[in-house]
């Protein structure tokens, strides 16, 4: 019987951008929890780990000299060097889990989305903030930086938002609920989906 989602044999790839604070990962969380075929992939960073967070789970925290070995392995999808710290997604993480039918979330920021446009079979879905005002209250509230990263933060998401007509999908987040559901929807949209090599 179809379902909602998760009815192809080989899973989609969903890129997800938007500046920080704006609730990308609590969104691609919110599909991960609600559809089991979607999985949200791991990025690998140099950067420590924050309160909370847990190898594997939020991030592979990964030394300078293992992330370096990846690159020259060919490992990477696409990776980024944001704030002093460098991230990147796994590409054969990716691979395996769409071969298990799972559409694969990454939430990564715009340097890393054009690196894999063209490269890569994706769809491109950026977020934005209602208002950098709103942004800076949410990276306050998130006391998880100093006054000064929070104002490279924001100077670096104007740059971000002005990326944003380079996507395929954009979505504000001003209500948590509604940006999810239109959200779903377009990963919804896209599984069924008409593609040219469709028999």
């Amino acid at each position: 019987m179809n379902k909602l989602l998760g009815n192809l044999p080989q899973g989609l790839i969903f890129v997800i951008s938007a500046p920080a604070g704006t609730g990308k990962t609590t969104l691609a969380r919110m599909l991960a929890q609600e559809f089991p075929c979607v999985v949200e992939s791991i990025s690998c960073t140099t950067r420590s780990p924050r309160t909370g967070e847990v190898d594997g789970k939020d991030y592979h925290f990964l030394s300078e000299q293992e992330f370096k070995e990846k690159i020259q392995a060919g490992d990477f999808l696409e990776y980024a060097h944001v704030f002093g710290h460098l991230y990147g997604t796994s590409r054969s993480d990716v691979v395996a889990a769409q071969k298990k039918g799972k559409h694969v979330v990454l939430v990564i920021d715009t340097q890393g989305a054009s690196q894999i446009r063209g490269k890569v079979d994706a769809t491109f879905i950026f977020i934005s903030p209602p208002s950098l005002d709103v942004l800076r209250e949410r990276l306050i509230q998130r006391k998880t930086d100093s006054p000064e990263m929070i104002e490279k933060r924001l100077s670096w998401a104007q740059g971000e938002i002005a990326q944003k007509g380079s996507y395929d999908y954009h979505i504000v987040n001003d209500n948590l609920q509604v940006a999810y559901q239109v959200l779903r929807s377009i990963l919804i949209a896209q599984e069924h989906k008409i593609t040219k090599e469709t028999p």
